[in-house]
């Protein structure tokens, strides 16, 4: 029976919790552990809609079948449907009658019993591991962003790499995804976000910072923004790297050959261990999503721009010594503000363009 089910409704009970967003991503992704929802989830499902008793609700993805963004279609459409059609609710002639829910009997043994015991206390590890930080920077939105002739996508993902290298002093392999829909079972490519023109500007707002010119900053904050549009132009119209080097690694395996040296090369397997995976989920209504991070001392980031303001849940693992979802948002909020002080210095100049 659930193995055919289009989708699994989950129907919570109050968690207990204070309401707030970065509870509710919690709640969502894990439930809060097995003492909470965490057993009133099925994670195998493509999608999973959770209904709480104390107004939580959200939807789970499993990431196999499709990306976050069929997601986000999925839930605005239900979302403008009930509010903008109450009264079809329910009513629609194309709606089918659903059979009466049944209580699903299981057979356990002892020995099921106590896999399941065990599965309990693998997820109550995952959850106290959990960094989950959903911040809202309401200091300007994508708006403002436009106004300066900028990507808000390139903008962001630049600030992104100010952030972590106020934190760290170094710039790390950089995952945001890129929707590649456009080709026949495309689904994403890999932008490579540090770049050597970010790494430029970022140095210059830190270590070069009182040795440079307002008008220096903002050459280096144009070229950086400016291969950040180029890579994903090039990610997203199929001529982005990681897939067709997946592509040859899985051929030489298939047909039984010898790992060509490039998939063992120190500087290939670095550089695919992404400790900051990042990805724009944008949004027409207020909503936000989050995951976790795709290495232990990494960082996970989900960001939403809005007209007037940014939403970003930052994830990272309490195990790891090198991360803190909190210090990496405090880091990007001062980043953010010190690039719009930029832009408002430089606009009362003599416009410049670089390219």
């Amino acid at each position: 029976v659930i193995e055919k089910c289009l989708c699994v409704v989950c129907l919570d009970d109050p968690s207990g919790m204070e309401v707030g967003d970065t509870s509710r991503a919690l709640l969502m992704l894990h439930g809060g552990g097995h003492e909470k929802m965490g057993a009133n989830r099925w994670y195998d499902k493509p999608m999973q809609f959770i209904v709480g008793e104390d107004g939580v609700c959200g939807t789970v993805c499993e990431h196999s079948p499709f990306e976050g963004i069929v997601l986000v279609a999925c839930t605005e459409y239900l979302m403008k449907f009930m509010t903008g059609s109450p009264s079809k609710m329910g009513r629609a002639t194309s709606v089918s009658e659903l059979p009466t829910p049944a209580r699903l009997l299981w057979k356990t043994t002892p020995h099921i019993q106590g896999l399941l015991k065990a599965s309990a206390e693998r997820l109550q590890k995952l959850v106290r591991n959990l960094d989950m930080d959903v911040h809202k920077f309401e200091v300007y939105g994508k708006e403002f962003i436009k106004k300066q002739k900028m990507s808000p996508d390139a903008y962001i993902q630049v600030a992104l790499q100010l952030a972590f290298y106020r934190c760290n002093g170094r710039l790390v392999s950089t995952y945001e995804s890129a929707s590649i829909r456009r080709f026949h079972e495309g689904r994403v490519d890999n932008i490579r976000s540090a770049t050597s023109e970010a790494l430029a500007f970022v140095k210059a707002m830190t270590d070069e910072k009182a040795s440079l010119s307002d008008s220096e900053k903002m050459k280096r904050l144009w070229y950086a923004i400016n291969a950040q549009t180029n890579y994903t132009i090039t990610a997203i119209t199929g001529l982005g790297i990681d897939n067709h080097l997946l592509g040859l690694r899985e051929i030489a395996q298939e047909l039984k050959m010898e790992r060509p040296e490039i998939f063992t090369d120190e500087t290939y397997v670095a550089s695919n261990q992404f400790i900051l995976s990042t990805s724009q989920v944008p949004t027409t209504v207020e909503m936000f999503c989050c995951y976790g991070p795709v290495v232990p001392n990494g960082y996970g980031c989900c960001y939403n721009p809005q007209s007037d303001h940014l939403l970003f849940s930052v994830t990272s693992f309490h195990g790891s010594t090198e991360t803190c979802s909190a210090v990496f948002i405090k880091a990007l909020d001062e980043g953010l503000v010190e690039m719009r002080d930029l832009l408002l210095k430089m606009s009362v100049l003599p416009t410049t363009s670089v390219q």
